[in-house]
């Protein structure tokens, strides 16, 4: 009853497309996603209209917006890391590497899974990449906590999303399986996909039972039900005052409004209230 508002439910925003993914909001609350199968990045203005934004994309899978306005993005079709600015003009960031999700810090620094090789990889602010993690059986979603002194990735495979403590010069350190999240019944894996964070520090991880909600502790506090059966690939808070909470679902994206607002990692860094013990 912290997070959804009684009566709302999910509301259909764009549908028509083969594979949704990689949604991200911009300063304003648009929020782009990229249609994998059709190599395409699309944008929700915040009237509702959907506009494409990008159309030949090689192959576009996790996108960010960095501190600089710009939207970042996995272009696993030609490995490798790219921005585009407002009107397009797409710049490549680093070349030569296979991608899945990232998460972009407020001084620049991005963070990428590659989940084929098992590996999660850094790119600092002066475009230099380094593999900062190995050994996580399939590394997907990637997310900085609110304070940004946190980096937390997903295990598709597994059951647990990982934390890591962010150092000064973007090293990972203390890695932990941390997030304890739930299964469906027989199953081995949580499928755990894409993530968010809101302001009070909960991160929210698309899975196959659903989207799972957690507290700062690492337990989950409740599962929101999938808007159709579909795979859940990710979410991310939008809308002019971000607290719609976004999310794509197999062929079509659906959106909620919440009681509860984005942390944006673009911005400076935000300290979240205590975790309750």
């Amino acid at each position: 009853m912290e997070i959804l508002i009684p009566g709302e439910d999910w509301q259909l925003v764009s549908e028509g497309h083969t594979f949704t993914e990689g949604p991200a909001a911009n300063a304003k609350g648009e929020v782009f996603f990229t249609d994998l199968s059709n190599d395409g990045i699309h944008k929700i203005g915040l009237d509702g209209k959907v506009s494409v934004f990008q159309k030949e994309g090689g192959w576009p899978n996790g996108l960010m917006f960095g501190p600089d306005g710009k939207l970042y993005a996995c272009q696993n079709g030609k490995k490798r890391i790219v921005s585009y600015d407002a009107n397009g003009k797409e710049e490549v960031i680093a070349e030569g590497v296979e991608s899945n999700d990232l998460a972009v810090a407020h001084d620049g620094s991005i963070y990428f899974t590659d989940t084929g090789n098992k590996k999660v990889w850094l790119i600092t602010p002066k475009h230099e990449k380094r593999v900062v993690d190995t050994g996580i059986t399939e590394p997907n979603g990637v997310r900085l906590s609110p304070d940004q002194t946190l980096l937390y990735v997903g295990d598709t495979r597994g059951q647990f999303v990982y934390s890591f403590q962010t150092q000064p010069d973007g090293s990972l350190d203390h890695k932990q399986r941390y997030y304890h999240l739930h299964l469906a019944d027989g199953s081995t894996q949580s499928g755990a996909d894409g993530m968010t964070c809101d302001a009070q520090g909960r991160l929210y991880v698309t899975s196959e039972m659903g989207l799972q909600f957690c507290d700062q502790a690492g337990r989950v506090n409740g599962i929101i039900p999938k808007p159709q059966r579909a795979w859940l690939s990710n979410a991310v808070f939008g809308g002019a005052n971000f607290d719609e909470l976004y999310v794509t679902c197999g062929d079509k994206v659906f959106k909620r409004k919440t009681k509860v607002k984005s942390a944006l990692s673009f911005n400076a860094p935000i300290k979240p209230p205590a975790p309750r013990l």
